[in-house]
C-alpha cells in the first residue's frame, strides 16, 4: 500500500511524488518520445470517438499537437482557468466539457503510470494548490471547490489541499541540522507563491510554524507574453487596419490578445474566427501578416511556437542574446533577442512579483534580515533579473536552489507522510502550517 503522495498539479507541467515509511521519496516517471519523464506535460488532447470523447494527457498530447490532426482538440494550461467564473466549460466536438471535467481526466491520465488512481488508495495525499490563483479577479473558494470535485471525480477524494511552496519548504527543510526561518519562493507558469516558515527540532522531530504566505498570479507564462506580444506579434499582423468602404479601422484586439495567452490559443480554432481573420487580410495593408497569423492557427502551430519562445527565455538565463526563428508552413518569424530588451518588457511582471514579496514579508512582520535562506524552486527561478530581485533583498548567500522542478511534489509526499505519522499520535501536535 502506497503510504504517502505529493501532487504538484501546474499549470505547465505536473509532478507526483511518493514518500515511505523511512521518508525516502522517488518521483514518478512516465514514457515520452525522448525517453522517460519525470514531468508530465499539463495538456489534453481530444477527438471524437463514437458518441462520446477520446482523450490522451502529458507527453502523448503533446505528439499528437505536433502531428496537428485537423480533427483533434489540443488543450493546456487549464488550470488557470480554474479562478475565473468567466470559463467554465468547453464545447469539444458538440459536447460539453466542464473545467472540472479537464481536471478529473487528466489526473486520471496522470496516474495512470501506476496503474490508475487507486494507487493512492489508503494513503495520505496531499495536493498542491497556488497561495495565489491566477487570473484577473481570481475566486479562491470557486477555484478551491473545482479541484475538489476534479480529484474526487478522478477517485482522489482523500486528496488534502497545501500550498505548493509549502512542499517547496519541505523538501528544503529535510537535511536541516539547526532551527532556520527559511523563505520558499515557487515560481511556476501561472503563479508566483512565496511562504515564509521557521523550521525547529523537537523531541518529536522537525517542526514547521507558518509564519506568513502570498502571491500573485504572475510569473513564467507572463514572460512569455512579453515575447509574444513584442516579437511575435508585431510580426503577425498586430496593430494592422483594415478599409471598410471609406474608413480604415484597427484589426480588432481580440485577435493577438486571446494569441498572446497560451491557455487560450487552441479557442481561436473555429470557423468563424478563421473566416473572419480572412476577411480583415483581404482589405489589409497587412494582409501577408494576418494569413500567416490565419495559418498558424489553423494549422496548430502554438506547441511549436511556445517551445520556440521557452528556448529563447531559457537561452537569455544565460546568454546577452538569443535568436528567435520559427518557421513552419508558411509562417516564418526570424529575429534576434536581447536580454536587454526581455528584461525592459518584464519589468512591470517582476514589479507586481516584488509587489507580492513585499506583502507577504510586511504580513508576517518579518524583515529580510531575520531570513536565514531562501529557497528558489521552478522553472522560471533562472531568470537572472529574477533572481536580482531576491539577491538584493536577501545576498546571494542565502539564496538556494534544488531540484526546481521536482521539489514542490517530493516535499508534498514528505508534508503527507508527516500528516499520516501525527494522525496516528493523537499527542503530538499537527505541524502549524497552511493547509
Amino acid at each position: 500500500m502506497t503510504y504517502a503522495v505529493g501532487v504538484d498539479f501546474g499549470t505547465t507541467n505536473s509532478v507526483i511524488a511518493f514518500a515511505d515509511e523511512k521518508g525516502e521519496v522517488r518521483t514518478m516517471t512516465w514514457p515520452s518520445a525522448k525517453g522517460p519523464t519525470q514531468t508530465f506535460r499539463t495538456a489534453l488532447t481530444f477527438w471524437k470517438q463514437g458518441r462520446g470523447l477520446g482523450h490522451v494527457a502529458g507527453p502523448q498530447a503533446l505528439e499528437r499537437a505536433i502531428s496537428a490532426e485537423p480533427t483533434e482538440r489540443f488543450i493546456q494550461s487549464f488550470k488557470s482557468h480554474l479562478a475565473s467564473r468567466v470559463f467554465s466549460e468547453a464545447r469539444l466536438f458538440g459536447q460539453k466539457v466542464t473545467i472540472e471535467d479537464m481536471v478529473a481526466i487528466f489526473l486520471g491520465h496522470l496516474f495512470e503510470a501506476q496503474g490508475g488512481t487507486a494507487v493512492a488508495d489508503g494513503a495520505f495525499l496531499a495536493a498542491g494548490r497556488p497561495v495565489v490563483f491566477a487570473g484577473e479577479r481570481p475566486d479562491e473558494d470557486l477555484a478551491l471547490r473545482r479541484l475538489s470535485q476534479s480529484y474526487a471525480r478522478a477517485g482522489l477524494a482523500q486528496a488534502e489541499f497545501a500550498y505548493e511552496p509549502l512542499g517547496a519548504a519541505y523538501w528544503h527543510a529535510r537535511n536541516l541540522r539547526r532551527d532556520e526561518t527559511v523563505l520558499v519562493a515557487d515560481f511556476g507558469g501561472g503563479t508566483s507563491d512565496f511562504a515564509l516558515l521557521h523550521f525547529s527540532h523537537g523531541a518529536d522531530g522537525l517542526e514547521a510554524e507558518a509564519l506568513g504566505h502570498g502571491g500573485c498570479g504572475v510569473a513564467g507564462d507572463s514572460f512569455d507574453f512579453r515575447l509574444i506580444d513584442h516579437v511575435i506579434s508585431p510580426r503577425l499582423g498586430k496593430g494592422a487596419t483594415y478599409r471598410s468602404l471609406e474608413k480604415v479601422l484597427p484589426l480588432p484586439a481580440y485577435f493577438h490578445a486571446s494569441f498572446a495567452q497560451w491557455h487560450q490559443i487552441s479557442w481561436l480554432k473555429t470557423q468563424k474566427t478563421l473566416t473572419e481573420l480572412r476577411r480583415f487580410a483581404e482589405v489589409s495593408a497587412r494582409g501577408a501578416e494576418l494569413e500567416a497569423l490565419a495559418e498558424l492557427i489553423e494549422l496548430d502551430l502554438g506547441f511549436e511556437l511556445y517551445q520556440t519562445v521557452g528556448a529563447v527565455k531559457a537561452a537569455l538565463s544565460s546568454a546577452p542574446e538569443a535568436p528567435l526563428r520559427f518557421a513552419h508552413g508558411g509562417v516564418s518569424i526570424d529575429s534576434m533577442v536581447s536580454r536587454t530588451d526581455f528584461e525592459t518588457w518584464i519589468a512591470p511582471d517582476l514589479a507586481k512579483i516584488e509587489g507580492a514579496l513585499d506583502d507577504t514579508m510586511a504580513a508576517a512582520k518579518y524583515s529580510a534580515d531575520r531570513v536565514d535562506a531562501v529557497f528558489m524552486t521552478g522553472g522560471t527561478s533562472f531568470i537572472p533579473s529574477l533572481r536580482a530581485v531576491f539577491e538584493r533583498r536577501f545576498g546571494a548567500q542565502k539564496l538556494h536552489y534544488d531540484n526546481p522542478f521536482q521539489s514542490v511534489a517530493a516535499g508534498l509526499a514528505l508534508l503527507a507522510a508527516d500528516r499520516r505519522r501525527r494522525a496516528g499520535n493523537q499527542n503530538v501536535k499537527r505541524i502549524a502550517g497552511p493547509h
